[in-house]
């Protein structure tokens, strides 16, 4: 069995201090009035607002090419703005799949003119995409793509559903993985990808999936004979799965995979705070020992990505070992603290708990499952 490399994570330069000052210093003067519990939505919130006076301060497309209104810096310089914004509890909804994988992959296997129409618009906090590859019982068995998109001329005939799908009924695109040849039975074979505007797409019906906390941000889009014009296809045709692969690996790795939950943290420790208990020291302690090997190995892998290496099989482990994490926090909060779960209620503590209890399930299954992920996890270690 071979162990699995975590190069050392780049540090904290002076440059890299003085752009968390200045983030943090927008942030508070952006969005210093959102309470525990608005801030405890974290990157379920949605502003098209917040997303544009990100795009204007250059937060956006950081790592992309100034001539697609980008800014050259570095993988890391981006991953100090995302983890700064999720500690914060930004709503980044309206740019966060755009800005984290949609775009990347539009840069790695777009071609000229889906670059230059797309790219700019989303450093600018313009563009909000969602993720089309869930389909209903399939799981995380992404190559079980029953959705079907025909060539008929100038357009592709698309049929099939899609569910799970973030802020479709607010966002603008979303990259589909469909089927071009073939049958599920072809398994990787015969996929590819296709960018579906959600604005203007005859044939495309989107249906809201209210969640266990009441709220609507998971959707069903159902296809129907949908044309899709043929220049939206993005790379090349059958090649989907290798494509989906890569973007997938900008989708695991990021801090958001164990900070969903951190505003309930930060109430954690305010509620005990001048609490002589020992066991509650304890258990902070290694809560905190915890979340701090998960964000060194989440930056491990930014640096890893900033050097153009493969890191899906770190970003899996990042992914799995920080849902663990996360869902674990609500269930020890409850053993310390005394106290009710209750959306309803004006305390902090209480709404925030209720808010994450009621989101916390659905943690280990975005991003891919635990199961799909130990399997990722147990290949890279020869074990399978």
């Amino acid at each position: 069995m071979s162990a699995i490399p975590f190069p050392a994570p780049p540090v904290d330069t002076d440059a890299v201090i003085a752009l968390r000052s200045e983030f943090r210093a927008f942030l508070d003067q952006q969005l210093g009035h959102r309470t525990p519990r608005q801030r405890s939505d974290n990157w379920y919130g949605f502003s098209r607002e917040f997303s544009l006076a990100m795009g204007q301060a250059g937060y956006l497309g950081m790592t992309w090419p100034k001539q697609y209104g980008g800014h050259e810096r570095s993988a890391f310089e981006r991953a100090v703005i995302v983890e700064e914004s999720l500690a914060f509890g930004a709503p980044v909804g309206a740019h966060w799949i755009a800005d984290r994988q949609s775009g990347p992959s539009i840069i790695k296997f777009g071609t000229d003119a889906q670059k230059e129409t797309i790219l700019p618009r989303i450093a600018k906090g313009e563009l909000a995409f969602g993720i089309g590859m869930s389909e209903p019982d399939s799981g995380s068995d992404l190559a079980a793509t029953r959705t079907k998109a025909v060539r008929d001329g100038d357009l592709y005939r698309v049929t099939g559903t899609k569910v799970w799908t973030s802020f479709a009924h607010e966002a603008d695109y979303v990259i589909l993985f469909c089927r071009t040849s073939g049958t599920p039975a072809d398994r990787h074979a015969g996929t590819s990808q296709l960018l579906i505007d959600l604005k203007n797409t005859p044939g495309l019906t989107i249906k809201p999936i209210i969640d266990l906390a009441g709220q609507h941000h998971f959707n069903e889009m159902h296809f129907e004979d949908a044309a899709v014009p043929a220049g939206n296809l993005l790379g090349q045709e059958g090649d989907g799965w290798n494509q989906v692969m890569s973007e997938l690996a900008f989708e695991r790795s990021g801090p958001e995979r164990f900070l969903s939950s951190i505003e309930l943290m930060y109430q954690l420790i305010a509620m005990l705070q001048g609490k002589d208990s020992d066991a509650a020291l304890i258990t902070l302690g290694r809560l905190t020992g915890q979340l701090a090997v998960l964000r060194r190995l989440s930056r491990s892998v930014a640096g890893m990505l900033q050097n153009k290496q493969d890191a899906g099989l770190q970003a899996a482990i990042v992914k799995d070992v920080g849902a663990v994490w996360e869902q674990v926090l609500p269930d020890v909060a409850r053993t310390l603290i005394d106290a009710e779960a209750d959306p309803r209620s004006q305390k902090a503590y209480a709404g925030v708990l209720a808010n994450i209890v009621h989101n916390a399930p659905s943690w280990s299954l975005r991003g891919g499952t635990r199961e799909i992920l130990r399997g990722i996890i147990a290949r890279g270690l020869g074990t399978r």
